[in-house]
């Protein structure tokens, strides 16, 4: 797209109206409120595509190494693949389970959500999806 192009061109020090653009047009692209998408990505990165959590969470999605490798990533921090893959996980969350539990996956992990049948009690956990719901009011 052409504000990859003109992303590329600027390196990492990427303009934020190209990224806010570029997750409003990956959002519709994957079929994600961009509400929700925008609220994600500020959460998770607060819009650094270089962004690298304790856990090795990565870009602007924060995706896992399981979600780069699930999605064939060969650049984690590639803005536009990131946000895709980061969508794509999260779109496939909600379609299995409500928003809470979904956004509860995406943090911590389906199978802590499963094993405590909703959203885990993990602090972290209570207040990503906290945040999250907040900002969607």
């Amino acid at each position: 797209s052409a504000v990859v192009a003109c992303m590329n061109n600027m390196g990492p020090g990427l303009n934020q109206v190209a990224i806010h653009t570029l997750v409003d047009q990956i959002a519709a692209r994957v079929g994600l409120d961009n509400r929700l998408a925008h609220a994600v990505v500020r959460t998770e990165s607060n819009y650094q595509p270089l962004a690298i959590s304790p856990s090795g969470a990565m870009g602007l999605m924060q995706i896992m190494p399981v979600i780069v490798r699930q999605y064939g990533l060969a650049d984690p921090f590639n803005p536009e693949r990131n946000l895709e893959a980061g969508m794509r996980h999260l779109r496939s969350l909600l379609q299995r389970f409500d928003v809470r539990r979904a956004l509860a996956a995406y943090n911590a992990g389906e199978s802590a959500v499963a094993r405590y049948g909703g959203v885990p009690p993990y602090r972290e956990t209570q207040t990503y999806v906290q945040r999250i719901m907040t900002a969607l009011r």
